[in-house]
C-alpha cells in the first residue's frame, strides 16, 4: 500500500466559496425523492367519527409496514392509519435510500450496549433484510432496489486502521467484508481524499424510499387497510371501551394504538423525553456526464459513507446523479420542528464545499435539489419500544437515522407488544429497555450544542473522545451527527 501522510482532518476549513454557493443557488428546496414524479393522489381527510380496532399513527415506513404486518397476521382486523400531512412527508422521504439490516445502529453501538445479544440481533437483521426484499417482490414494488453493498471510507491513518480491525468483527457476525487499501480503494471510487476503505457486500442496499413508502401504502390498501391523510392527531383519550384517537376533525375510536411517530411531537412523555428531532441536509447534484462519471469510477454503485464522528453519506441515484448529505447535526431549542428549518443556507453551503473537496474533479457540477429532514434521535441511536395507556397503546421510534430497514423489524415489535405476543424478539433486553432520557429543557439545548462541539474536536483529534464524551457513553447517553 502507498505511504499515507498523517493528519487529522481533510476538511476545508474556511468558509465556503462563492462558487460553493451558487453550485447550488438554483436548487429545487423539494427532496429528489419527492420532486418530478407523479405521485398517488393523497387520501382523504377524517371527518367527523371512525371505528378501527387498530389505529397507526404515522404515514412513514414504520406506519405503513405496521399496517401490512397486522393484516398479514390477522385479515379481519380492521385498520386504520393516519397521517398528519401526506405519506412520506417525513423522515421516510427525506433520507439518502441506504438500507441497512442493523437494528442498532451499526455493530461497535451494537457490541457496546447489548453485546450478549448481539449474535441474536444481527441474525434478525438480516432475516429482517430479506424479509423486506420478498415483500417488495410479493407486492410488486418497483423501488429501484439495488444490492450493492457500502464502503465506508477512511481519510486518515487512524481512520484506516480502525476499519483494518473491523474486518473480523463483521465477518464474525455474519457478513461479508473486504478492507480496500489506497489502490483498492481508488479502482472503486476516485477522491484525492480517499485512503481507503472497508466494502460492506452484504446487509447494506440502496433504493428509492419514497416509491417504496408509495408502493407499501398501494399494498395495505390492497389489504384493506383504510388510510387517512392531511389528518393530525391533537390527542389520545381513553375511554370504557378502549381508546379515542383525537383528531381536528373527528376521532377514532379503537382498541389499539400503534404511535410511529419519528420526530413529530406525541403526547406520550416515554417518547419526547428520549427523542429530539435533530435535523440532517442533502443536496443532489445534476445527472453526470459520460466524462464526469468516468472521472470518479465508482462503477458498482456502492453507498459511501465517511468514518469520522461527523460524517457524510453518498451514493448515486438511478439517473446518474450523486446524492451527499449529512455531517450537520442540528438542534434546535424546544426541540420544534417549523417548516423554515427544512432550509438552512450554512448546512447547504457547508455540503457544497466539502464535496467538492471530496470530488474536485466535478468541479462546475451544479446540484438541482437541497433539502433538510427531521431525525428521531435517541440516546442509544436505534429504535425503543414501550406500552402506555394501560397497555392499549404501543410505540416504536427513535430510529436516529437508520431506520429504512429497521423499520420494518420496529413495526413488528411495536405490533407484538401491542398484542401481548410472547416471543424470542419481545423477551429480549433490546425491547425491554428504553433509551437514557434528554435532559429538558432549558438544559437539554446548551448540552446538544457542547455534546456537537466535542464530536467536532474529537474529529479535530483523530477521532479520540475527550472526557465530555468519554462521560456520556459511560452514562449510556449519545448524540450522533
Amino acid at each position: 500500500m502507498a505511504s499515507r501522510a498523517k493528519k487529522n482532518h481533510v476538511w476545508p476549513v474556511g468558509p465556503p466559496s462563492a462558487a460553493d454557493r451558487a453550485s447550488y443557488a438554483d436548487a429545487e428546496p423539494t427532496p429528489f425523492w419527492l420532486a418530478n414524479r407523479e405521485r398517488p393522489a393523497p387520501n382523504e381527510s377524517l371527518e367527523g367519527r371512525a371505528k378501527a380496532d387498530l389505529v397507526i399513527v404515522g404515514g412513514g415506513l414504520t406506519g405503513l409496514w405496521a399496517a401490512i404486518q397486522a393484516k398479514e397476521k390477522q385479515p379481519d382486523r380492521a385498520v386504520t392509519l393516519i397521517d398528519r400531512e401526506t405519506l412520506a412527508i417525513g423522515a421516510s422521504g427525506r433520507n439518502g435510500g441506504f438500507m441497512s439490516s442493523s437494528l442498532v445502529h451499526g455493530l461497535g453501538n451494537g457490541i457496546s450496549r447489548f453485546p450478549d445479544e448481539l449474535d441474536q440481533l444481527e441474525r434478525l437483521g438480516r432475516e429482517n433484510l430479506e424479509a423486506i426484499g420478498q415483500a417488495i417482490a410479493r407486492y410488486g414494488i418497483e423501488c429501484d432496489l439495488e444490492k450493492n453493498g457500502a464502503i465506508e471510507t477512511a481519510m486518515t491513518d487512524a481512520q484506516f486502521e480502525e476499519l483494518t480491525g473491523a474486518v473480523a468483527e463483521l465477518e464474525q457476525y455474519g457478513h461479508e467484508a473486504v478492507l480496500l487499501d489506497r489502490d483498492a480503494m481508488e479502482a472503486e471510487v476516485k477522491s484525492p481524499l480517499f485512503t481507503g476503505g472497508l466494502w460492506q457486500k452484504s446487509g447494506e442496499w440502496g433504493l428509492d424510499p419514497v416509491k417504496l413508502c408509495d408502493g407499501l401504502a398501494r399494498a395495505a390498501g390492497e389489504l384493506g387497510v383504510v388510510i387517512f391523510e392531511n389528518t393530525e392527531m391533537t390527542g389520545l383519550k381513553e375511554t370504557a371501551a378502549g381508546i379515542d384517537v383525537l383528531t381536528a376533525e373527528g376521532s377514532i375510536g379503537t382498541g389499539k394504538v400503534l404511535l410511529a411517530t419519528a420526530a413529530f411531537k406525541s403526547p406520550v412523555r416515554a417518547i419526547s423525553s428520549r427523542t429530539i428531532p435533530v435535523f440532517d441536509y442533502v443536496l443532489v447534484t445534476e445527472p453526470l456526464s459520460e466524462a464526469q462519471q468516468d472521472s470518479i469510477g465508482w462503477k458498482n454503485r456502492q453507498g459511501l459513507s465517511d468514518s469520522a464522528n461527523r460524517f457524510h453519506y453518498y451514493r448515486q441515484t438511478p439517473d446518474g446523479r450523486i446524492l451527499w448529505g449529512g455531517y450537520d447535526a442540528i438542534y434546535n431549542f424546544g426541540g420544534k420542528v417549523k417548516d423554515s428549518y427544512y432550509q438552512r443556507d450554512q448546512s447547504f453551503a457547508g455540503l457544497a464545499q466539502r464535496f467538492h473537496a471530496a470530488f474536485p474533479q466535478l468541479e462546475g457540477i451544479r446540484f438541482t435539489h437541497r433539502w433538510g429532514g427531521a431525525i428521531d434521535t435517541c440516546s442509544r441511536f436505534f429504535a425503543f419500544y414501550g406500552l402506555t395507556h394501560g397497555d392499549r397503546v404501543s410505540y416504536a421510534v427513535g430510529h436516529t437515522g437508520l431506520g429504512v430497514g429497521a423499520s420494518r423489524f420496529a413495526a413488528g415489535v411495536g405490533l407484538s407488544l401491542l398484542d401481548g405476543t410472547e416471543g424470542e424478539i419481545t423477551g429480549l433486553q433490546y425491547v425491554r429497555e428504553q433509551p437514557v432520557p434528554f435532559p429538558p429543557e432549558p438544559l437539554r439545548w446548551p448540552v446538544v450544542q457542547f455534546t456537537r462541539n466535542r464530536i467536532a474536536a474529537a474529529d479535530l483529534n483523530g477521532g479520540k473522545d475527550g472526557i465530555w464524551l468519554r462521560t456520556l457513553s459511560r452514562l449510556g447517553l449519545g448524540f450522533d451527527s
